[in-house]
């Protein structure tokens, strides 16, 4: 943004909150491109952040997230709410953006002016999530949804970042994609807060739902926890889609009423100012000459100073 365009950072805010997509688009490109008036953007939307509830979607390639999610905010807009989905693409090897593929499929909404669907490339940040997605849900917090739909990228055993981001996290899983030990290696026991079994329709989808629910009771979890239902759904075709979402209603009432949520959201904004103060301390390292970051490697290398002692060099030079 230029000078002039800071000044209308306010105005911006104001057309987002209304509902206007343009100012909600052009406000998480700013937050994507880290925009020097980003700063301006996160303290015009503070106070109106911390009413949508956050549902994270994550799963395996294949199991049918984009589908599943097509009719969640189906279901969603069937009971009035209004809907934000950021489904989080593998970026292009060449431009660095989203593939967009998820986007595509969610077709379905385009024409809703109360769904607002925004693809973000990954740009090869870990975990199934975009870098600056903390602060494009808040964008979509501020702008009036109800519910903001994280999907992440379906790259398989390290999708588990979202359960650091959402309120209730949903885990994809379907017949013929692995058994319940993979599943116990991708750590999605840890993560989940509702399971569902897309694809029901094919064999197998009962073994699967009862491995994943014997695997789940063996967890411990201590008195009054909240115990992860398992569910079964045929995304393609809308079935059990209700059901799977009378789930996640009954997660958010029970974070509400035990005190959960509160907690889940002050870890989440710990890790956000984590994130961007470890940006800034990098930040303003490489601008104080840490181009020396490769000799001072050697050093290490040669063994002329430990990794500790050239740490606290780094540190002493920010």
């Amino acid at each position: 943004m230029t000078r002039r365009g800071a000044s209308s950072v306010p105005d911006l805010v104001a057309r987002a909150r209304d509902g206007e997509a343009a100012a909600v688009a052009r406000l998480i490109t700013l937050v994507e491109t880290d925009s020097p008036v980003l700063r301006e953007v996160m303290a015009a939307l503070r106070a109106h952040t911390g009413r949508a509830h956050v549902l994270g979607i994550t799963g395996a390639p294949g199991v049918g997230k984009s589908t599943s999610t097509n009719a969640l905010v189906a279901a969603l807009r069937a009971d009035g709410r209004r809907v934000g989905v950021l489904a989080i693409d593998p970026s292009s090897p060449f431009s660095g953006g989203a593939l967009l593929g998820d986007r595509v499929r969610m077709g379905d909404h385009a024409l809703d002016p109360e769904v607002y669907i925004r693809s973000m490339g990954a740009r090869g940040h870990l975990g199934g999530l975009a870098r600056s997605t903390p602060q494009a849900v808040r964008v979509l917090d501020a702008a009036g949804c109800d519910v903001v739909v994280v999907e992440t990228v379906g790259v398989g055993q390290s999708e588990v970042e979202v359960a650091g981001l959402a309120d209730t996290t949903l885990v994809l899983l379907a017949p013929g994609m692995g058994d319940g030990i993979q599943a116990a290696k991708a750590g999605i026991l840890e993560i989940g807060d509702v399971y569902a079994v897309n694809k029901a329709d094919r064999e197998g989808a009962d073994r699967t739902r009862r491995e994943l629910r014997t695997m789940l009771s063996m967890a411990e979890r201590p008195e009054g926890a909240w115990r992860p239902p398992v569910v079964q759904t045929v995304a393609s075709t809308g079935e059990g889609i209700d059901g799977l979402l009378a789930e996640v209603d009954r997660h958010a009432a029970w974070l509400a009423e035990s005190g959960e949520l509160a907690r889940r959201r002050t870890d989440r904004a710990r890790s956000e100012v984590e994130a961007i103060a470890l940006a800034a301390v990098r930040e303003r390292w490489e601008r104080a000459g840490g181009s020396d970051l490769h000799a001072l490697a050697e050093r290490v290398a040669r063994g002329d100073v430990d990794p500790y002692a050239a740490a606290d060099e780094i540190v002493a030079g920010t």
